[in-house]
């Protein structure tokens, strides 16, 4: 919520009875509506509801805002529907410095309600572009500004060995895919490089939010020169 009280997307916030002067003070720039414990259990989505629910208007974006280039990240999540995993990467992407992150057609809307709660706020940080295609994508970026990398379980190059190798001005395009499918055909095509991440134990693999972590953060990494 505080988050969102620093844009000027929210339109309308509604609360109960009882919610904490802090709160109250967040959203006095806008309308506030009161309602019973009953229509905030409904309007909330989860269990135990904080007692204020905001609308706030989607703000479309180019997806250029989200791929600028210069040396920051940038991610492509290409069909994850998990609402979890995509507000956790949205978060993990803003943690880490990425410039913003795009949705293919098929993965998860953004505004969705679990998806909004797991970024922890990051989805009113970043530039968020959804409904793209993987061809769009590919024509928009300048390939001399970034590279395209899948990360999946049988890439050919280990993350850490390959990105010490990338140049700091080279900006990365991660791609991320679903958790049972993975990658489709069409992003493993369309990418530069196929990176797998090194796995020490018996897992057999790290779910698509994990995987995007340690991705995203060797690459800020290689960036701030910490990449040894």
């Amino acid at each position: 919520m505080r988050e969102a009280a620093r844009t000027p997307l929210i339109e309308e916030v509604f609360v109960t009875e009882g919610l904490s002067l802090e709160l109250m003070e967040i959203v006095a720039s806008v309308p506030v509506t009161y309602v019973s414990e009953q229509v905030m259990g409904a309007l909330a989505e989860t269990n135990s509801p904080q007692g204020i629910v905001a609308v706030c208007r989607w703000q479309p974006v180019e997806l250029e805002l989200a791929f600028p280039g210069g040396g920051r990240p940038s991610v492509l999540l290409d069909g994850v529907s998990d609402p979890g995993n995509a507000g956790t990467i949205i978060r993990t992407a803003d943690a880490a410095g990425a410039a913003g992150v795009a949705f293919t057609a098929g993965s998860v809307d953004p505004t969705n309600g679990k998806c909004v709660r797991s970024s922890a706020g990051s989805l009113f940080h970043l530039p968020i572009v959804t409904e793209v295609s993987l061809d769009h994508v590919r024509a928009s970026v300048d390939p001399s500004r970034m590279v395209f990398a899948v990360a999946t379980g049988d890439g050919a190059l280990d993350v850490f060995d390959w990105l010490g190798s990338v140049p700091k001005n080279q900006s990365v395009c991660w791609i991320f895919g679903a958790e049972a499918p993975g990658v489709s055909q069409e992003a493993r095509a369309m990418a530069d490089v196929q990176v797998r991440i090194p796995l020490y134990g018996r897992a057999e693999s790290l779910n698509v939010a994990a995987a995007a972590a340690v991705c995203l953060y060797a690459d800020a990494a290689r960036l701030h020169g910490k990449l040894r």
